[in-house]
């Protein structure tokens, strides 16, 4: 399909698509001519994503441009891979280190994965930054004096891994590696308030049942 053709199908006006290519954020076209190139169902996913991640995500274009390379990265491995992208994604601040809470809330992670027995969790460590986005938000509460029981965050660890699985058999119903990493990447951005929202209806749905309205 030509460059107006991409433009319609995928919703996206030429001059946008143009500074996309421009920017790194879509692979060139196939080219036909000095002046013309052809483009494929893989730009038009492609740009589903790029939407998703600077219009949903609101990630800053050098931010996406990166999470991309990650996902384009052929010579990784797919764990590397889509680790690297999601990594690449935004996350919360990082703990004070010197805070005293901090360490406490280090030494409950440590324990909750050896606990799980997530091995490479535990190996990686603070290299992650969902790791460290867990460190951060526990000793939040410790500071706070929120109180949080070991069962209570193993029990919702071993449901979100059971999501995770869920999700990881979702991505491999797609054909390639590529579209799988991509599919991650989107459901980073676009599925988790989903089932945020979940969740809290979950919750009202269930205070209603014990409770009464």
């Amino acid at each position: 399909m030509r460059l107006s053709e991409l433009s319609e199908q995928s919703g996206v006006s030429t001059a946008t698509i143009k500074y996309y290519l421009r920017e790194g954020l879509l692979a060139p076209g196939q080219r036909v001519s000095a002046t013309q190139a052809e483009y494929d169902e893989s730009h038009v996913r492609r740009l589903r994503l790029v939407r998703a991640l600077l219009q949903v995500g609101r990630l800053p274009v050098a931010t996406a441009r990166e999470v991309l390379s990650h996902a384009d990265d052929e010579s990784l491995g797919r764990t590397i891979r889509l680790g690297a992208a999601l990594w690449s994604l935004p996350h919360g601040p990082d703990a004070d280190p010197e805070a005293t809470e901090t360490a406490a809330a280090t030494a409950e992670v440590d324990r909750l994965l050896d606990r799980l027995g997530w091995t490479t969790a535990r190996e990686i460590g603070p290299l992650s930054p969902s790791h460290r986005s867990l460190v951060a938000s526990l000793a939040t509460l410790i500071r706070l004096g929120y109180p949080f029981r070991d069962d209570y965050l193993a029990d919702h660890a071993r449901l979100m891994h059971e999501a995770a699985a869920r999700d990881l058999d979702m991505m491999e119903t797609y054909p390639t590696q590529s579209e799988q990493v991509e599919m991650a990447v989107a459901s980073a951005v676009l599925y988790e308030p989903v089932l945020t929202a979940l969740r809290r209806l979950a919750q009202e749905e269930e205070s209603a049942r014990r409770y009464g309205l």
